[in-house]
């Protein structure tokens, strides 16, 4: 069980850093377990490091990774450009890891940070602005070959939109040119859900990214959503395999895993080769991901490229004994490309959110009032909460991500399963169980793996594992007030009616 940590933030332990990144003083522009993830490197590189943190987060465990702290007040300054640089600027700050998700695509974010120079980890804005953008991400693919999904890039009206659908063919995805994560996207399969879907699509793009255009895409199905991992200098770039991202719910992923169960060895090979040409035409530095479709005739079309670190970068990493968030940054230093392996057996991730699968998944909160992650082989957490974590509405419910390897597919199943039943985390709801019942469902087991199935799979209402059962027991004994009867404190939030308290 992880013991409560202290509130007091203790000053860390000077260190020298080694001499190829002497002078060097980095800021990760994020927050949860990928600032703790990019942190761990960091201290690990001997690189001095500043977090940054909501006022209502000053405790979070990124907090107290990092050798420096800066409060940036209400949780929306995440995406406060010009208030993370005047952070960077007021404590001496040579780089930027803005990770993934808030301002890590942002081309306006990397442009401020180099001409206040600051180096930025990651793409430069101009091939953000390329391959971030829908519509020039498809231009450049096809100038280099790159087979597309048919569609058309000019649908900012309902009348460009009915056109694109009667001459694509329904089904369609409407989608925001201008972001990615599902935002600004929708499904039409029928002529009368048009007007609807698109100005649904278009609302939602100008919320979530200030950028109203559209494009319409043909909707192929059954598919296969794999992506390839790659590293690039500028110059020249490496691919570092694939990873299927198929089981998603409303186009956020669930489970990762790679290699892919459904790509032969020559789609593989064409797979990588594509994406090596797309990151060499566009110049690419840093990490990024090249994504595709794959549908029932075996044929891939490029989906579009995410110019940052990935949430799934640690399957990658477990196959091929890789850091991707070290390689970034000897890359920012001006450092070679990495030489990788071949991959070696395969490696799955669940994703932990905090949301609550019998509830339609909404997503929940709550304090963190027991936690105890796994310690077994072949199996890699990474976390941003800890035990009296308090988990916030304000922020992405995903809490965590556990990763297994193994020799095959089936021995990183089975550690992946282990690791979910043994794991407790009481006080918020999550989707445990959900996941526990996904990975051991026969879709899972036989590969049968698409981006349609979790959401046209009549899933039973998840049971919770007796492990956690017992663990939630253990901890109602030991943790609840007793009155003078003999009877459970009722106001205490261990109380076991209607499964409160325990994973979900």
């Amino acid at each position: 069980m992880v013991k409560k940590t202290s509130r007091v933030r203790k000053e860390p332990t000077p260190r020298r850093p080694p001499e190829s990144h002497a002078g060097m003083k980095v800021l990760v522009a994020n927050r949860g377990e990928i600032a703790c993830r990019i942190l761990k490197t960091l201290r690990e590189m001997g690189i001095p490091s500043v977090a940054i943190h909501a006022d209502v987060e000053s405790e979070a465990p990124h907090v107290m990774l990092a050798d420096e702290a800066v409060p940036i007040g209400e949780p929306n300054n995440y995406l406060d450009a010009g208030l993370i640089v005047r952070a960077c600027r007021a404590r001496g700050v040579t780089a930027v890891h803005p990770g993934y998700g808030y301002l890590s695509q942002n081309a306006g974010f990397a442009r401020a940070c180099g001409e206040a120079g600051i180096t930025f980890i990651g793409p430069s804005p101009e091939t953000m602005e390329v391959l971030g953008d829908k519509r020039a991400a498809r231009r450049a693919a096809e100038e280099c070959g790159v087979p597309v999904v048919p569609g058309e890039l000019e649908c900012d009206t309902l009348e460009a939109v009915r056109a694109a659908a009667a001459g694509v063919g329904l089904p369609v995805l409407i989608k925001a040119a201008g972001g990615g994560g599902g935002k600004g996207m929708r499904l039409v399969r029928r002529r009368e859900e048009i007007a609807e879907a698109f100005a649904a699509a278009r609302r939602e793009a100008v919320s979530s990214f200030a950028d109203g255009r559209l494009v319409v895409e043909k909707f192929v199905s059954p598919a296969r959503h794999v992506e390839v991992q790659v590293l690039g200098d500028g110059r020249n770039a490496v691919a570092l395999g694939e990873r299927e991202c198929s089981l998603q719910r409303r186009y956020q992923k669930v489970i990762e895993e790679g290699p892919s169960t459904g790509v032969t060895d020559t789609t593989r090979r064409a797979l990588l080769a594509a994406a090596v040409r797309l990151a060499r035409h566009a110049r690419y530095t840093s990490a990024g991901t090249v994504e595709f479709l794959i549908g029932p005739d075996g044929a891939h079309h490029f989906l579009e490229v995410n110019t940052r670190l990935q949430v799934e970068h640690p399957v990658t990493e477990a196959l091929l004994g890789l850091d991707i968030v070290r390689a970034q940054v000897e890359i920012a230093r001006g450092g070679a490309l990495p030489q990788p392996p071949p991959p070696r057996g395969h490696a799955i991730e669940a994703r932990l959110y905090a949301e609550d699968p019998a509830r339609g998944f909404l997503p929940t909160g709550g304090r963190v009032l027991s936690l105890d992650w796994p310690h077994h082989p072949g199996v890699r957490i990474d976390s941003g909460i800890r035990q009296e974590s308090e988990v916030l509405p304000f922020f992405d419910p995903l809490l965590a991500k556990l990763i297994a390897w193994g020799e095959d597919r089936e021995q990183a199943r089975r550690r992946l399963i282990e690791a979910l039943r043994e794991m407790t985390l009481l006080g918020v709801v999550t989707n445990q169980a959900f996941l526990l019942q996904v990975l051991t469902s026969d879709l899972f087991v036989e590969g049968r793996t698409f981006t349609t199935t979790l959401e046209s799979t009549p899933w039973r209402e998840p049971e919770v594992p007796e492990e956690a059962r017992e663990a939630a027991r253990r901890a109602l004994a030991s943790r609840t007030r007793i009155d003078g009867t003999g009877h459970a404190d009722p106001y205490s939030p261990w109380d076991p009616a209607e499964g409160r308290g325990a994973p979900a």
